[in-house]
């Protein structure tokens, strides 16, 4: 059963005597009223709300009891646009019923149901004139004609006629919601004026909360929609790593924080790995991850190190809005030599966990967060081991009422040791396990598991410092291409090895070498000892030389350079049709 049909049997107390007899004192009525101001709106649910009006009113004031809400209200939490005539869509959220009442009363009227009533009818007359409206008895005519707007008819019908019948309007901040419903027994004390007071007073209480749990509502759908528009709706795994990746909204009483993460690709088949925290709830926080997320992206196409983005982040953070703070941890992998950089802004440690199932917290020092300061920050390089699992999150994995942040690392770790499993299956159990009910605080959790690169995606060959040896870097990209089943890529290959090559035996120092990466896109890397940056120009036509990254920026998809310790790389990628 519909747990927000209410069935109440009556028990000591309940059918006060004011219920009965018209002579009832003043001070039962403001009882019952107190009673219900305590008892109604102690969740922000409209459905829970509407279920407390029912369990407040069944048996004490009436025998049965409903409440119709406009249907766009709850669908949307949005107004109809037309003014409220009455014969909106509402739809039934809640009813009552005295144990006693007829068991036909559950099957008349079914929770969820929407109907639309005619102009002339008690329901349509209330919401129309924000009025109550009361029948001391319905007659058998107006007990039909309400009865006509339902699927049961008959039933319907045969349950109002000869009832006492109240309807008042639910109404909250100058706009009628929908109305509330009530009905006495033929053998019962009719309702009078005094009891139109009392449902008024009852009802306006319910309207309020009920008005408030929509606004919440709106906001954190709003919220929701905005986050889950700015978050990664697919994170493809980077070359060399497999990806598994959880966000967990806070529980309804908080609402929506700020926690993002993302897998961003970098040149070379690298990629950014992220994960921040934005302090708040609600639409704001959302908008500002997104910022900070879009950012991130932006500074990331810069190829930057770690502790640079962080910086720039920081910066930024403090020109949008200074009172909006920020964690977040920002690390570099290269899936050739499986190093990885990490910084981090007042964020929690990643964890690392090992092949043989051992787990450390990756000692990066943390920093102030986004938008507080300015001051250094570190790096923290180390080289993962093949078949390990980086593991980064937010606080709220880790941190509740019942423990502290360090303890909840430990026990953090002590899951993920145990759970050498699917990452998805981890990502699962990890969630579960750390967070087993709602919480206060929203979660994002990023595992990324390291494996090595086969020979069929990654090719090194060194090039001595002699012209001569650029003819042998053709034919070793060609016999490379041919072995990954790539030969329609040959000829464009040979072009842009051919150019970059020669670029770096002209312009730059040993050693040199020359790395073929087989990502989603075919990568043809150069490295040499020189740190100055190729420069293109246009060359006139009277010049002999300059044309070669003007060949591989017509040929190739994509090209650049970046900095390395012991001089610079300059990279082009190929389309892998």
């Amino acid at each position: 059963m519909n747990r927000n049909c209410v069935i109440k049997e009556p028990a000591a107390g309940d059918r006060v005597e004011w219920r009965r007899n018209s002579a009832a004192s003043a001070h039962e009525r403001l009882a019952f009223l107190n009673d219900a101001s305590r008892r109604i709106g102690t969740t922000l649910d409209l459905a829970e709300t509407s279920r407390e009006l029912m369990d407040v009113s069944v048996p004490r004031f009436a025998d049965t009891a409903a409440i119709m809400i406009q249907d766009r209200l709850v669908t949307d939490g949005e107004f109809p646009s037309r003014p409220v005539d009455g014969t909106a869509p509402v739809r039934r959220v809640a009813m009552g019923l005295a144990v006693d009442n007829p068991a036909d009363s559950i099957e008349a009227f079914p929770i969820g149901e929407v109907t639309v009533h005619s102009p002339d009818l008690p329901h349509a007359q209330c919401m129309a004139t924000g009025r109550p409206l009361m029948y001391p008895r319905l007659d058998e005519d107006k007990a039909r004609r309400i009865g006509a707007t339902f699927d049961r008819e008959v039933l319907v019908s045969k349950l109002l006629a000869g009832s006492s019948f109240l309807a008042v309007p639910l109404r909250a901040r100058g706009r009628v919601l929908g109305c509330a419903i009530f009905t006495r027994r033929p053998d019962s004390q009719p309702f009078e004026e005094q009891d139109v007071t009392v449902a008024e007073d009852l009802v306006s209480r319910t309207a309020v909360c009920i008005d408030n749990a929509r606004l919440y509502t709106r906001e954190r759908r709003t919220a929701l929609t905005l986050q889950s528009s700015l978050l990664p709706s697919d994170l493809r795994p980077p070359l060399g790593m497999e990806i598994a990746s959880r966000y967990l909204p806070a529980s309804d009483l908080v609402g929506v924080g700020g926690d993002w993460f993302d897998v961003i690709p970098l040149p070379g088949c690298r990629a950014a790995l992220v994960v921040g925290d934005v302090m708040g709830h609600g639409t704001r926080a959302a908008a500002t991850m997104g910022q900070l997320r879009t950012a991130a992206r932006t500074l990331a196409s810069l190829d930057l190190p770690p502790d640079e983005v962080l910086f720039r982040l920081d910066r930024m953070s403090q020109d949008l809005d200074p009172t909006q703070i920020a964690t977040c941890v920002y690390a570099v992998y290269d899936p050739v030599t499986r190093n990885c950089a990490i910084a981090r802004a007042g964020h929690v440690p990643p964890v690392l966990i090992h092949p043989d199932g051992e787990s450390e917290v990756i000692d990066v020092p943390a920093c102030l967060p986004l938008g507080i300061g300015s001051d250094a920050l570190e790096i923290r390089e180390l080289v993962l081991p093949p078949g390990s699992v980086l593991a980064l999150y937010t606080d709220g994995l880790v941190e509740s009422r019942e423990r502290d942040i360090d303890a909840g690392i430990t026990a953090l770790r002590k899951v993920l040791s145990a759970s050498r499993q699917d990452l998805e299956d981890m990502c699962d159990l990890t969630i579960g396990t750390q967070r087993p009910g709602h919480d206060r605080d929203d979660i994002a959790l990023l595992l990324a598991q390291v494996r090595e690169l086969t020979p069929d995606e990654v090719a090194t060959c060194s090039v001595p410092a002699d012209p001569r040896f650029v003819g042998h870097a053709r034919r070793f990209a060609r016999m490379t291409l041919e072995t990954w089943g790539l030969s329609a890529l040959a000829d464009t290959t040979q072009l842009v090895v051919s150019e970059l090559v020669t670029n770096a035996l002209k312009h730059g120092w040993p050693p040199i070498e020359l790395r073929l990466l087989r990502g989603r896109t075919l990568v043809v890397e150069v490295s040499d000892g020189s740190p100055t940056p190729p420069s293109l120009r246009m060359p006139s036509t009277a010049d002999d030389t300059g044309r070669g990254l003007q060949l591989i920026k017509r040929y190739a998809y994509r090209w650049g350079n970046r900095s390395t310790p012991l001089g610079k790389i300059v990279w082009a990628e190929v389309r892998i049709t």
